[in-house]
């Protein structure tokens, strides 16, 4: 197996969120939301043993690691070298009661034994204010309490506490039962408790991926890759978050450490799109809620990427107690991005609600009163279409008109004129066309390189971008189009590493890029299928797949030569990349029954 690097499994249940690695050691869980303060922060503590919980099995020879099929639910199993052997359960709760999802902020571990008389040891080491170890506890009859000035946690368990708080090895002869969360009394019997939501919770995600419209070919790629992009909603105000991390490097050294625990616009757009296509339409209605709080406050700029309350603030600093992942830092925590102009937002938000004009699955359909809100988007990416912003990938010390950010703009006013005509109204319609024939006719004149014999990344620019590939999608040009059969061309001979796609080539703020951008391979894919290479696009997806982790996750980046994972992990763009192309390359259930 590939040395993946970032070999974890991510558990929750829309409102929070944890990864456990393959020997169920929980290093990274923000409480109680998302973008919370990580409680276990071991993921980016550098060589510091703090920031997590695990359970030590004294003389382990092995261990096996894997989620529960078609779940979020991550089941261990640790052996000793005698053959003893314990079971560890992870997941965070998540079912219908009294009619609504129940989804608390709450992390649940069932510890078991499985074989012989396994001797562990149960470690829990919070930390609170990014990196700092709790100072004060207390413990109750069936509980530990950890105090700050932020946060109360308690741990609830049946496992016996001063063993806990000590670390002391102990034989394990009965099943124990952990949860950590709020500081509330536990309610129930706690054994009988968390078996129940344990149940119940893998009944709801078998029942939520039965109603997947998927393909024939990758059904477990696609499936999984649904699940991390469902576990990325933060379904409470219908934000979807671009990762869980922070600061996980997008190459070794490289100062690329930036925080994903947030919503962009443009990566949202991604995922809805991805759900929507294998028929999780739910989470689109939830987005576009969020949307329109931010969209109907006419007095602001729209910004390229929000918290998931969206009026929290995102102002950028670093952690100093965390030394980084494998010690590479800085950590940091919130965005400069969303100081940034990224014209692009407009029309992502625009293309994200269009199919709540077409689907007629939908409980609420879109209606006169979203098309006019969405017009006020359209009337933003109509003035900003030409202007110079910091571009899909967030260049830092320039701006210019990027070909990707102008391409989604008439995106978003041609999607309003198509809007307009099935709402039947013409004239909002001819007025929308008015606004994006001039934009997409400056657009192809002006990406344009006669030299390169390429659209480039910017307007006058030589640099090449991966982001290009992306205007058959959109509709701006046909596939055919002998200058996107060009572009491709020069970006297989200038951007391709061993089967890996930079997003650029070209030196940015930070020097050379070094590892190369999982979405950029299956936007690659999609232009070669379109291009009829259909061989060539399955053989190149397929080979992608192998550089999945265990649990069946990418994160954002890959080093080429190694093939290991960098970046922010787990990632919604490259997870809605895979699913988006593994529908579009599929055989059809009916080849697959009739023609084998």
């Amino acid at each position: 197996m590939t040395d993946h690097g970032l070999d974890l499994a991510v558990i929750g249940n829309g409102r929070t969120a944890a990864l456990v690695t393959p020997t169920a050691r929980i290093v990274w869980w923000c409480f109680p939301r998302f973008d919370s303060d990580p409680i276990f922060c071991r993921l980016v503590a550098g060589d510091e043993e703090k920031g997590f919980t695990d359970v030590v099995l004294d003389g382990m020879v092995d261990f096996q690691s894997e989620y529960l099929r078609n779940t979020a639910i991550v089941s261990t199993v640790l052996t000793d070298q005698q053959g003893g052997a314990v079971r560890i359960t992870d997941f965070a709760p998540r079912h219908q009661q009294f009619g609504r999802v129940f989804r608390p902020p709450q992390l649940i571990r069932i510890i078991e034994p499985v074989a012989g008389l396994p001797r562990v040891t149960v470690r829990f080491r919070p930390t609170h204010h990014y990196g700092h170890p709790f100072k004060q506890h207390s413990s109750g009859s069936n509980h530990i309490r950890f105090l700050s000035e932020e946060t109360t946690l308690r741990l609830t368990s049946d496992a016996p506490l001063s063993y806990i708080e000590r670390e002391a090895p102990f034989v394990l002869t009965r099943p124990l039962h952990l949860v950590f969360g709020v500081d509330e009394p536990f309610q129930g019997v706690l054994e009988t408790t968390c078996r129940e939501f344990c149940d119940r919770t893998i009944d709801h995600w078998l029942e939520w991926s039965r109603g997947l419209s998927i393909s024939y070919d990758w059904q477990d790629e696609i499936i999984r890759a649904a699940i991390t992009l469902k576990l990325s909603n933060f379904e409470e105000t219908g934000g979807i978050i671009a990762a869980h991390t922070t600061s996980i490097p997008e190459a070794p050294a490289s100062g690329r450490n930036w925080d994903y625990r947030y919503c962009w616009m443009r990566d949202a757009y991604f995922v809805v799109k991805a759900l929507n296509r294998i028929g999780a339409t739910q989470t689109m209605e939830d987005f576009i809620s969020y949307t329109l709080g931010i969209a109907s406050n006419t007095n602001e700029p729209m910004r390229p990427v929000y918290g998931v309350v969206p009026i929290d603030p995102m102002h950028e600093r670093t952690a100093s107690a965390l030394k980084g992942y494998r010690g590479d830092g800085p950590v940091r925590i919130g965005n400069a991005a969303a100081e940034q102009v990224q014209n692009d937002a407009y029309g992502s938000i625009i293309l994200a609600a269009m199919p709540m004009f077409y689907d007629r699955r939908l409980p609420r359909p879109g209606d006169e009163g979203l098309f006019r809100l969405l017009e006020m988007l359209g009337t933003k990416a109509g003035e900003l279409a030409l202007e110079a912003d910091n571009g899909i990938w967030e260049y830092r010390g320039r701006q210019r008109i990027h070909t990707h950010s102008t391409a989604m703009c008439w995106a978003g006013c041609h999607r309003l004129a198509a809007i307009a005509e099935q709402l039947g109204l013409p004239d909002r319609a001819a007025h929308w066309n008015s606004v994006a024939d001039p934009v997409l006719h400056a657009l192809l004149q002006s990406a344009w390189n006669e030299k390169r014999q390429a659209f480039t990344a910017a307007f006058g620019s030589d640099d090449l971008d991966a982001s290009v590939l992306l205007l058959p999608d959109l509709g701006a040009i046909e596939a055919e189009d002998p200058r996107f059969r060009s572009t491709v061309k020069v970006m297989e001979s200038e951007l391709l590493r061993k089967k890996h796609v930079m997003r650029y080539a070209a030196a940015d703020d930070f020097g050379l890029p070094a590892t190369a951008f999982l979405i950029c391979r299956f936007w690659l894919v999609d232009a070669w299928w379109s291009l009829g290479r259909r061989d060539e696009a399955r053989e190149l997806f397929v080979d992608a797949l192998a550089y999945r982790n265990r649990y069946g996750l990418l994160s954002e980046d890959i080093d080429p030569q190694t093939g290991v994972l960098w970046g922010n992990f787990p990632q919604t763009y490259s997870m809605a990349g895979l699913i988006l192309s593994a529908m579009r390359l599929s055989r059809s259930w009916e080849d697959r029954y009739w023609r084998g």
